[in-house]
């Protein structure tokens, strides 16, 4: 069987995000390790996945239906 899921590195551990199904307790596993690349902010996640049009029709809707807002409005 072959399964993929995500883990976290700590401690020396390789630790589940989420519980592993179909596993049993102490069952011996062949671990392939890939590393995630680290996005800047998770949004980047999704750059590049809308065209250009979708993209600039998402932004005239943003644009149109949110009001923007001034972050200097914020500060003390």
């Amino acid at each position: 069987m072959i399964k993929t899921i995500h883990a976290i590195y700590e401690h020396g551990v390789l630790r589940p995000l989420k519980p592993i199904e179909d596993i049993k307790e102490n069952t011996k596993v062949e671990v392939t390790i890939s590393i995630e690349k680290e996005v800047s902010h998770p949004i980047l996640r999704f750059a590049g996945i809308l065209s250009d049009d979708e993209a600039d029709k998402m932004m005239k809707t943003v644009e149109d239906e949110f009001e923007w807002i001034n972050p200097n409005e914020w500060k003390d």
